[in-house]
């Protein structure tokens, strides 16, 4: 799940997963060059962390659980990655 907070030009962007077996869970996407961003775990069992990033852009981005599974958002249109899987695409 993806809750958008709009200010100013930036948005504070939250990623939130709850998978069914994960006991790491990083965020990847174009903002970072996909570089896995850890995600801090809530007692329920939700990962989340928020970016703070411009408005009127788009980034792909996924989740990328224990290391080797990924996960797209389940709520945002899917677009084909370069590698046959799909990836979620945020537009700000």
């Amino acid at each position: 799940m993806v809750k958008i907070t709009k200010k100013g030009q930036k948005a504070w962007v939250t990623f939130s997963v709850i998978p069914n077996d994960g006991e790491s869970v990083a965020v990847c996407g174009e903002w970072s060059d996909w570089e896995d961003e850890p995600m801090k775990v809530k007692k329920s069992g939700e990962f989340y962390v928020t970016k703070v990033l411009p408005l009127e852009s788009e980034y792909q981005f996924g989740y990328r659980i224990n290391g080797d599974r990924w996960e797209c958002d389940n709520e945002l249109e899917r677009v084909l990655s370069p590698f046959g899987s799909h990836n979620a695409l945020l537009k700000l």
